[in-house]
């Protein structure tokens, strides 16, 4: 394969799966790691990925969006154990707005255990698996969004207005001291603030790597809401001066700051 076949190639991949490991493209390629990492690095000297251990990302900006394929792979430890912190602070009879996401889909298998509640999702695929364990669910319709499987537009925002939760659990793309908690989409960040506004309490679900990463469109600020993350003693400042950010791993019951 030549040079630029091969460069071809690594971009596709990185296209469609967001990361790619030097082993894969050695086999797909028919290649010696020698050379799969020299077409790495010239790639990123241009400014078309970014190389890290064993491998290479595609270079983020600020509207890029992984897909729901390559999310749900992504810090899976770190994403349940989210999850159980999370569900710590639903009761009985609780009305819930479950944001779409792979880190919210965590929570799911854990609600089925309380009693009496209603969630509200805009997700597809939480949509499913909210039927498959038999939680009373309203879906949002409107459009539908292929990246995050989620509904998004005035439609979902009509109807979401209509509803009032005790909890809202929200998923980002990122959290920055100075630009907030955002993610790529305006129109999925307007989602996710009226049901913030229409939330007694909201829990944002965040694993480390959302940190000091800042998206298109700002949800809400750094402050607004409590945090629920891992491995916060890795975040340093400010984010350890936050009093709304919890560490799951610390504290498994977790309440409103």
């Amino acid at each position: 394969m030549l040079t630029d076949e091969r460069k071809r190639h690594i971009l596709h991949v990185l296209d469609r799966d967001g990361m790619v490991s030097v082993q894969s493209l050695c086999s797909d390629m028919s290649t010696s790691s020698s050379t799969v990492r020299r077409d790495l690095a010239d790639l990123e000297d241009e400014g078309l990925l970014e190389r890290i251990h064993g491998g290479a990302k595609r270079r983020g900006g600020l509207r890029d969006e992984p897909t729901v394929r390559v999310k749900a792979n992504q810090n899976t430890n770190a994403k349940s154990a989210i999850a159980q912190a999370a569900v710590a602070a639903v009761s009985a009879g609780d009305l819930i707005f479950l944001d779409a996401g792979t880190t919210t889909a965590h929570l799911v298998p854990l609600l089925h255990d309380v009693p009496d509640i209603t969630v509200v999702t805009p997700g597809v695929d939480n949509a499913s698996l909210l039927a498959d364990h038999n939680i009373r669910s309203i879906m949002l319709g409107g459009q539908l969004k292929p990246t995050t499987k989620a509904v998004i537009g005035a439609e979902a925002a009509q109807q979401l207005q209509r509803f009032r939760f005790n909890i809202a659990f929200i998923g980002t793309n990122g959290i920055h001291p100075d630009y907030g908690v955002t993610t790529p989409d305006p129109e999925e960040a307007a989602i996710k603030r009226l049901a913030i506004d229409h939330s007694v309490d909201t829990f944002i679900l965040a694993d480390h790597s959302k940190f000091d990463q800042a998206s298109f469109s700002q949800i809400v600020g750094l402050r607004a809401n409590t945090i629920i993350t891992t491995d916060i003693e890795t975040l340093g400042s400010p984010y350890n001066e936050c009093r709304n950010i919890v560490d799951s791993l610390h504290s498994p019951t977790v309440r409103q700051q």
